[in-house]
């Protein structure tokens, strides 16, 4: 059996996900300040889209933007006045970091807690590393 071959039947075992080319999109954040808080309508839609943890993902929020807060279903409430593209810029970051793979680029990863190190594993590519 030639290489041609090989890599045939090697692409046609792929995961259909693996093999489309489509740009992963993080939605924007939606929300409006009221009196000296900002409101977040659709963070837990936002950590649905990427995979995670909603708590893990509102405390690392909440730690970026050097803010209290906490969430009151299906709101979440920030303790300071928050622009919403300075939010964005923390939910990127917050994809970059633990979401997308540093390999391929794809968004088809799990965050597991291997002996307390967090150990982000690409579902796609198969690349296993830690992360901070």
């Amino acid at each position: 059996m030639g290489y041609e071959e090989l890599l045939k039947r090697a692409r046609e075992n792929l995961p259909e996900s693996v093999l489309r080319k489509e740009r992963f999109v993080i939605p924007n954040i939606v929300g409006h300040v009221q009196g000296n808080k900002t409101i977040l309508s659709n963070f837990f839609q936002i950590a649905s889209h990427l995979g995670r943890d909603e708590e893990h993902f509102l405390k690392y929020i909440l730690k970026e933007l050097a803010t209290p807060g906490g969430a009151r279903k299906p709101l979440v409430i920030l303790g300071r006045k928050v622009s919403a593209s300075r939010i964005n810029e923390k939910i990127k970051e917050y994809a970059d970091k633990y979401v997308i793979c540093k390999e391929c680029g794809k968004p088809e990863t799990t965050l597991t807690k291997l002996d307390r190190v967090q150990t982000l594993k690409c579902n796609a590519c198969g690349a296993k590393y830690p992360v901070a």
